[in-house]
């Protein structure tokens, strides 16, 4: 390799990438992109951030139900908040205000929950049992026995389920990080990728690759072009995913113990670069088969389907059934892993030998595409007219 290997790729690149930087799709695209994963999470936690849970009072004469009620709420996932009222005129003032949800007082009826419409069903079956709870303890300490032993006795009869073939508990938040993982890597590279082949097509139409060629090596320019146009993509897909990681951290929408938002985030990143080399030199080797763009997607089409399919069984199948036997091979085998593998990793569960053999055959698979793509690309980049075919093209090499 010549001393001027290295500039000339870097001329390549640069030109690729204020050409970029230049365009205005691409400064578009890129604010809509981060719009979205920035609004949408917001939207969301406006249209959530409305339940504040029931705001409860007591009255003194319920005061004693107000430990039970915090407790058993507690214990049932149920937010509710508790309050001392004056009296039950005042309470009931406060429940027509809106300032309280319900109010509790206790009578000679019994326990009695005042609301200005309907009760929260939630909230009447704890204020039921932590009532029919007292007048329990009450009636037998009044008969002498212990109430502490008779409720632990009736705790242990509570039956217990056995689920036999027990249903995988639904993660929202890895189901979404994984479907936009998915979508942001293929969009991403899809994206990139016909830019490359565009471009291959379009110095080819005006003869441009001609001049070139005439300082350059054809795998130089190849190079070149895939670099410049890889890391403005990559400056995009960072753009992006820190965005949408970053407002669901600031919006505490995703739980870390559940999500690790980092580890997705740095692993869609890497599976992006591993899936655009991949697929940016197989098009790019690809477009130099044909001289006139409306040639271009019948070259790529067979590239396009490939990319489909882990693509379609990554957004429909994968964040619902991440072990199943199809996305699990599917992720093992190059060109599907970038798509695939990531939502798996983004919903969680894949073991580690499974992400290495995923790596390991994607990354020994790109000196192959690089060198076989390279060939295509020297051989059928200075031809003009009908379309190439491939074994001319190495031949010509």
């Amino acid at each position: 390799m010549s001393d001027r290997t290295w500039p000339a790729i870097r001329l390549v690149a640069s030109r690729e990438i204020q050409r970029l930087l230049h365009s205005k799709a691409y400064i578009v695209t890129t604010v809509l992109l981060v719009a979205a994963v920035v609004l949408g999470p917001v939207a969301l936690s406006l249209v959530g951030g409305d339940d504040e849970g029931q705001q409860v009072g007591f009255t003194p004469a319920a005061s004693s139900l107000t430990a039970g009620v915090e407790s058993a709420s507690a214990a049932g996932g149920t937010d509710v908040t508790t309050s001392a009222v004056e009296d039950r005129a005042a309470g009931e003032q406060a429940v027509t205000d809106g300032d309280l949800d319900a109010l509790v007082d206790v009578t000679g009826a019994g326990t009695e929950i005042v609301v200005d419409s309907s009760v929260d069903p939630a909230l009447e079956a704890t204020v039921a049992a932590v009532s029919q709870q007292q007048t329990l303890t009450a009636a037998i300490e009044e008969l002498g026995g212990d109430p502490a032993a008779v409720t632990g006795s009736v705790a242990e009869s509570a039956p217990t389920v056995t689920a036999l073939d027990a249903e995988d508990e639904f993660d929202p938040a890895g189901f979404i990080s994984a479907l936009a993982t998915g979508i942001l890597i293929f969009v991403a590279i899809m994206t990139s990728g016909q830019l490359i082949a565009q471009g291959v097509v379009e110095e080819k139409q005006s003869r441009v690759v001609e001049i070139l060629l005439s300082t350059l090596r054809p795998w130089q320019l190849m190079v070149g072009k895939v670099a410049g146009i890889g890391l403005v993509a990559l400056v995009q897909v960072v753009l992006v995913v820190g965005a949408g990681a970053g407002t669901a951290v600031a919006l505490d929408l995703v739980d870390p113990d559940v999500v690790d938002l980092g580890a997705t985030a740095a692993w869609a990143v890497v599976w992006f670069l591993i899936g655009f080399v991949t697929y940016a030199f197989a098009l790019g080797g690809a477009a130099s088969l044909v001289s006139r763009q409306e040639d271009v997607g019948a070259v790529l089409a067979p590239f396009t389907a490939l990319m489909m399919v882990p693509y379609i069984v990554g957004v429909s199948i994968a964040p619902y059934a991440p072990d199943s036997p199809v996305v699990t091979w599917l992720s093992l085998v190059p060109f599907c892993s970038p798509l695939l593998m990531p939502v798996r990793m983004a919903v969680g569960g894949v073991a580690g030998w499974e992400i290495a053999v995923s790596v390991g055959l994607a990354l020994a698979t790109i000196p192959v595409v690089i060198w076989l793509a390279s060939r295509i690309y020297a051989g059928a980049v200075l031809s003009s007219g009908a379309r190439i075919k491939v074994k001319d093209a190495l031949r010509a090499a």
